[in-house]
């Protein structure tokens, strides 16, 4: 059985570019590019226009070289979430107009089908996470509407790849976030195109919305059970046998799940004990606060969480969600292997 552990969005070769990649760097080639509507309203229509063709030809070749290279690593690490920024200001209203242009989708057409085609071809697993102002159940119909929009502009990239033709063969995860909570995510669904709604995935969030609430819509969608969520939230370590883990199973009727894993930051927990499972309501009383715990770590400083972590493995994929990325997940992985799980 192959049981994968993947990581986030960049690639980077060492520690030294965990808080930044330089120009020179060689893990450049496999990470995008971007811009800002600032700077390209400070331009001449013909200027803007160039960057965004130079953008859109360099980030989707780096997603295809960053694809090349999971595709080449030993089969259980061929997992990555592509970034959400390889076509920059899709969405944004004064330059939308550039990603309608034909010349421009044919080029996205062609470019990402050889993305999914090495993809399929070396059995990696893509996903996408908008960002956090996709907001499905705001109470908001504006922010509600934007959110879609930004929904269908991954979707449209899933789309080109040659995704999204059957349930869950990408996914496109976002929180359970917004005062609508559940029935909001139930209405925005019905407004999405039949693609969008086979890559759709709902995460539980460590604030208003649980993994209870996201049970509430396991049968309209697949959940995404972050664990490191869940133990913000309630405080405690949910056990690979709890009912609520089965029914998030069954959620995915059939395709492996995917479940996100990070841990509290080390410069949070400075002096912390590596061998000790971190007691949440314990650092609570000694006056940890719970937006420094939530932060995700460079690393995976703590072996029995790491232990808990990985105990799930048989029944999921899991996606490291920590600063050092692929460094931090083929670690993991490596000691997976150590103890046999």
């Amino acid at each position: 059985m192959i049981k994968r552990i993947g990581f986030a969005c960049k690639w980077i070769d060492g520690p030294s570019q965990i808080n930044g990649i330089k120009q020179k760097d060689n893990c450049k080639q496999y990470n995008t590019g971007s811009t800002t509507v600032a700077w390209l309203n400070r331009q001449t229509k013909e200027v803007a226009e160039q960057k965004l063709w130079d953008l859109m030809v360099g980030n989707i070749e780096s997603t295809r070289k960053l694809v090349e290279k999971v595709g080449a690593l030993d089969e259980n690490l061929r997992m990555v979430r592509l970034s959400s920024d390889i076509l920059p200001v899709y969405t944004e209203s004064t330059w939308s107009w550039f990603w309608r242009l034909s010349n421009t989708r044919d080029y996205c057409e062609r470019g990402f089908k050889q993305i999914g085609d090495v993809a399929r071809s070396n059995n990696v697993r893509l996903s996408f996470h908008p960002g956090q102002f996709t907001v499905l159940a705001s109470d908001s119909p504006d922010i509600v509407n934007r959110s879609i929009e930004e929904f269908e502009y991954h979707a449209d990239m899933a789309r080109w790849m040659g995704y999204g033709q059957k349930f869950q063969d990408f996914k496109i995860n976002v929180h359970i976030a917004g005062r609508q909570g559940p029935e909001g995510i139930r209405a925005a669904y019905k407004r999405l195109t039949p693609e969008a709604r086979n890559c759709i995935t709902i995460e539980n969030e460590e604030n208003a919305w649980g993994l209870d609430d996201c049970l509430t819509i396991s049968d309209v969608v697949p959940i995404v059970m972050d664990i490191h969520h869940h133990w913000v939230r309630e405080g405690a370590y949910i056990a690979p046998e709890d009912d609520r883990v089965k029914r998030v199973i069954e959620s995915w009727r059939g395709v492996r799940p995917t479940m996100h894993y990070s841990v509290s930051r080390e410069d949070v927990l400075v002096g912390h004990c590596t061998e000790t499972a971190s007691d949440y309501k314990a650092l609570l009383e000694a006056g940890y606060k719970k937006a420094k715990l939530r932060a995700h770590s460079n690393f995976y400083w703590n072996r029995p969480v790491n232990e808990w972590a990985l105990s799930f493995r048989d029944n999921f994929d899991i996606m490291c969600e920590s600063k050092a990325k692929n460094l931090a997940s083929h670690a993991l992985y490596q000691e997976a292997l150590s103890l046999g799980l």
